[in-house]
């Protein structure tokens, strides 16, 4: 109880206060508490051990199976954590290369950066000399052909690139060839002067420097201008490939940048439900633990309960002191010692006694000091062993249950071990030789493709393994040890049941004087009208002998002998087996079968087939009551 420790002291003191001076003013107070030894040994005392079994088994299979439950839950939520750890490093290590490409790549951003630039500062020069005017004077090119580039007769028609270099060419070549002859013919007027300085003679010197009046020699260089317009030394895709890399190094220019991306689709999974496995191994887990505590709260009602059966006990000690003093047939089946004197006392009367009682009669009363369980007691005791079987079948399917699970999962933890075995290689290596820029560019680009990687990744399943645990012998002793202390209970209920009458006679000594009376007079009453009483249940016992034995039943009883003491005849009177002394009716149509003892009690007339007119008694009736074993 949950109080203070001071109220649990003064609850006691109260309590012993009480107890104390109801046992020494009430006898009926004596005699209740007193009873609560021999109700412990009956069914109220089975009450407290029947916690204690469930209690039992609650600790023992029921707990060590919920263990291998648990243990199977965190089994599946691992192994499942442990597949997605596995796919997602397999992911990883395939992806590193690529990775570390597009990283090398980011990482020499820099380095293309000034690449482009130098290859920029080096095209400059060459488009500065596609795009250069020098070589020709300007006003000898057409008009439209130095600055916008337009023939004549077609205006807002640009020249390709390579019809405009080659027309530069052919001006450049023009522009060389009259820059050649006007060379020419100024080397002639030079030499023709110092050639008249030298000579001085008149007619000589003009006779003598007459060749150098020959500047027509100098026309010859027009053949080298006809040579440039036929033959210009410009290839055909010139303009083609300078357009090209002119956009390409102006591309150059541009920033350069990459990014990865990685997008995640999720998929509905079964039945449309999009949930992953650790929110289903999550719901499980706590699943198992809300009916883990809807099973505490049960146990700890059902302790509370138990808690309170003392109530009951005492109940019932009030209930039998009741009956013991207010009922005189309540109880009153035992054969005491007093029983005995009074039977002593008649005999010595010369009156009618009654010991050794009938067999007939020997069923339906007690004798307190034989160490055995009558039959008066049997029916009660089977009722009772029959109560302790749903806890017993509860022992054997908990207890087989949780074998069952642990050898499941026991051979699940030795034949599921798995091994995961990853590896992964690979070395691409991208040559470029050379110094020049385009050189420099493509080790920059295409070298960020040298990579290599030898991985190797080892895993398994061990720490994922179900680790079952079973009971040890200790454990299902302690289980099965409150089981067979309640059928030690069943067995010993009949010797605690005896002992209620003696407290009883002990507390009440006249009125268990007037119950022994009571019992004596009507075991009289009885034996004088024996055969009466006994009529009815031996016509019945006498026409199901004379029924035709079934089939099966014949077949048994020919042809196996071990089973013929089972399916012998019963004494219509007692039902005792047939043996070689026992008596057969001579009526023809009778057939009953009597044990000695009895034949002479019912004085050697069947009481199945004589009339009942003819059958003397002095007490006549047809009811078969007999004394039932009280409660």
């Amino acid at each position: 109880m949950n109080i203070w420790e001071e109220q649990k002291m003064a609850a006691l003191y109260s309590l012993v206060g009480l107890g104390a001076v109801s046992w020494g003013t009430s006898p009926h107070i004596r005699c209740a508490s007193l009873l609560l030894a021999p109700k412990m040994l009956g069914k109220e005392g089975r009450l407290f051990v029947l916690g204690y079994a469930l209690t039992a088994i609650y600790a023992g299979p029921v707990s060590n199976l919920r263990h291998n439950l648990n243990e199977v839950i965190a089994s599946l939520g691992c192994t499942v954590d442990l597949q997605i750890n596995n796919t997602r490093a397999a992911w990883r290590i395939s992806t590193a290369p690529l990775r570390a490409v597009f990283n090398s790549l980011l990482s020499s951003k820099a380095s293309l950066q000034a690449e482009t630039r130098n290859i920029s500062n080096s095209f400059a020069d060459l488009d500065a000399q596609v795009n250069s005017e020098a070589g020709y004077e300007p006003e000898d090119a057409p008009e439209g052909t130095a600055r916008d580039r337009e023939p004549r007769g077609a205006p807002g028609a640009r020249l390709s690139t390579q019809k405009m270099y080659e027309l530069k060419t052919r001006l450049r070549c023009s522009y060389v060839v009259d820059r050649a002859i006007l060379s020419c013919r100024l080397w002639f007027d030079q030499k023709h002067g110092e050639c008249m300085r030298r000579v001085w003679v008149p007619l000589l010197s003009h006779l003598l420097c007459l060749p150098m009046k020959f500047k027509f020699f100098c026309s010859i260089a027009k053949v080298m201008e006809v040579w440039c317009r036929n033959r210009i030394p410009v290839e055909g895709n010139f303009g083609q490939t300078y357009d090209s890399l002119n956009q390409s190094i102006h591309s150059l220019d541009g920033e350069f940048s990459a990014d990865i991306d990685i997008k995640e689709e999720r998929r509905p999974g079964l039945l449309g439900a999009n949930a992953s496995w650790a929110l289903v191994s999550t719901e499980v887990r706590d699943y198992v633990q809300r009916q883990e505590a809807r099973l505490e709260w049960t146990l700890g009602l059902l302790h509370v309960l138990l808690s309170c059966t003392f109530l009951l006990v005492l109940r019932a000690c009030f209930s039998y002191v009741d009956g013991y003093n207010g009922d005189i047939r309540f109880d009153n089946i035992y054969i005491s010692a007093y029983f005995c004197q009074i039977d002593e006392r008649r005999k010595k009367q010369g009156r009618r006694a009654l010991l050794p009682l009938r067999r007939a009669e020997e069923k339906t009363v007690i004798f307190p000091w034989k160490p055995t369980i009558q039959a008066a007691e049997m029916k009660n005791l089977v009722r009772e062993l029959l109560g302790t079987l749903p806890i017993l079948l509860l022992l054997a399917v908990v207890c087989a249950l949780d074998w069952a699970l642990y050898a499941t999962f026991d051979a699940i933890r030795q034949h599921s071990f798995l091994q995961y075995s990853f590896r992964s290689s690979h070395k691409l290596e991208v040559r470029v030789e050379g110094d020049s820029l385009l050189a420099r560019l493509l080790r920059n680009t295409i070298g960020a493709l040298n990579t290599s990687s030898d991985t190797q990744v080892e895993s398994n399943n061990m720490p994922c393994l179900p680790q079952p645990r079973s009971m040890d012998a200790r454990a299902y002793w302690r289980t099965t040890g409150p089981i067979g202390l309640l059928l030690c209970l069943c067995l010993t209920q009949a010797f605690g049941y005896r002992l209620r009458r003696v407290i009883a006679a002990f507390c009440f000594p006249k009125r268990e004087k007037k119950r022994i009376l009571f019992l004596y007079n009507d075991l009289l009453r009885k034996r004088a009208a024996f055969t009466q009483l006994r009529r009815a249940a031996i016509l019945r016992r006498a026409r199901q002998q004379r029924a035709p034995r079934r089939h099966l039943a014949d077949t048994l009883h020919r042809r196996c002998p071990p089973l013929r003491p089972w399916l012998r005849r019963r004494c219509v009177v007692c039902q005792a087996a047939e043996t070689a002394e026992s008596r057969v009716c001579p009526t023809p149509q009778c057939q009953a079968v009597y044990c000695p003892p009895c034949w002479d009690d019912v004085r050697r007339r069947c009481p199945a087939c004589t009339p009942r007119e003819e059958l003397s008694s002095s007490a006549y009736s047809d009811s078969d009551d007999d004394a039932t074993y009280a409660e």
